[in-house]
């Protein structure tokens, strides 16, 4: 077990080893963490989140008013906008940002009030005809970042506004109140988004006509035409590209690992496992299918069904689906699997998605590669 530690020096950047994130359906703990400056501990009992911009009723919420409100549960994979950047870097050319490989990822129960009610108690100012072109904004004024003196984004305040959206200011991570790295004491859950715009230690909501105008919505967290090929390029297109918001359907091939040895089960077959992630608001994944043949053909895998009874009123829309599949393979070197997922949308994963220069949103076939099968 691989134990992870954090620290409030710098930012805490860090996925654990993917066929380690894979053991549970609800990551219960060692999830990836990605910051753009330090960790503030903040007291519970003194912070508030305000609520400006467009409204009727400017508000400044403390913690036990935000409890008070309808709680509501999530389950919902958070994701990194770079997870699998590696790939792109590796299998396409460079990009621009720090590696990622296949684990900044992670399934959680998130629970606390909807955004909506929020904003429903603030009273929102825009009229409705216009929700899908206005945004909610949120920030985090507690630390400055790397490249800017706070941390901004925002989402479509249609999203926002409904229920089925599942927009959810945390207040808990997995029956627990959210650790110091994962945004304590409260954090905005935006499902199917890239977990850029789950901003953590919120301490301001903005109802207004444009986007956050922080870097990391305007200069970050963008898919760049491929001829915008270099930093100096990118400067012509940052203003035309949208930020991201839906992440694509996507899956991971966990085990076997790259460049492992592989014994045969006794029917010649080699077992695999992964994990498998829907198109933002497309959830959930309805087909994983695994190739050994380089895509020509592709068996079904056994899709695993991991939440509690409990908790079966709870909707699996946003979470990700662990996976396993049993394929025959010759024995030898140099073996390859691949995955490739199907959501309820009808979104299927791509061979190879186009590069971009910032590496994000990478949602090519999952792979195995360089297996040797003994």
């Amino acid at each position: 077990m691989v134990t992870l530690e954090y620290t409030v020096e710098k930012p805490l950047n860090r996925e654990p080893p993917v066929e380690q994130l894979i053991s549970s359906f609800i990551t219960e703990k060692d999830g990836y963490d990605r910051n753009h400056g330090p960790i503030p501990y903040l007291d519970a009992a003194t912070h508030r989140v305000g609520v400006y911009g467009a409204v009727s009723n400017i508000l400044s919420l403390s913690i036990p008013d935000l409890s008070s409100l309808p709680q509501h549960t999530v389950i919902c994979a958070l994701q990194c906008a770079g997870n699998r950047r590696h790939t792109m870097r590796t299998k396409l050319k460079e990009v621009n940002g720090i590696d990622w490989f296949d684990g900044a990822v992670m399934n959680c129960r998130w629970r606390g009030p909807r955004l909506r009610d929020v904003l429903l108690k603030s009273g929102v100012k825009i009229p409705r005809d216009k929700w899908s072109s206005a945004h909610v904004a949120f920030a985090c004024f507690q630390t400055p970042c790397q490249d800017d003196e706070w941390y901004g984004a925002s989402i479509e305040l249609e999203r926002a506004m409904r229920e089925d959206a599942d927009v959810i200011l945390a207040l808990e991570m997995n029956n627990k109140p959210l650790a110091p790295n994962h945004g304590y004491p409260v954090r905005v859950i935006t499902p199917g988004i890239a977990g850029a715009r789950s901003v953590k230690w919120l301490d301001r909501i903005t109802v207004q006509l444009t986007e956050s105008p922080n870097y990391y919505q305007q200069h970050d967290y963008k898919i760049l035409p491929p001829e915008a090929d270099c930093v100096e390029k990118a400067k012509n297109y940052w203003h035309r590209v949208p930020a991201i918001q839906d992440m694509p359907v996507n899956s991971v091939i966990a085990i076997p690992a790259n460049e492992s040895k592989v014994e045969l089960c006794e029917d010649g077959c080699v077992e695999v496992k992964g994990y498998a992630l829907p198109g933002g608001e497309d959830g959930p994944v309805i087909k994983v299918e695994v190739s050994a043949d380089g895509g020509s053909t592709w068996e079904d895998a056994e899709l695993i069904k991991c939440v509690e009874n409990e908790e079966k009123d709870v909707s699996l829309k946003w979470a990700w689906c662990l996976w396993r599949a049993k394929v025959k393979l010759e024995k030898g070197t140099g073996k390859r699997l691949l995955s490739r997922a199907t959501d309820k949308g009808g979104n299927v994963q791509t061979r190879c998605p186009e590069w971009n220069l910032r590496g994000v949103a990478y949602n090519g076939y999952g792979e195995s590669k360089d297996l040797e099968v003994v």
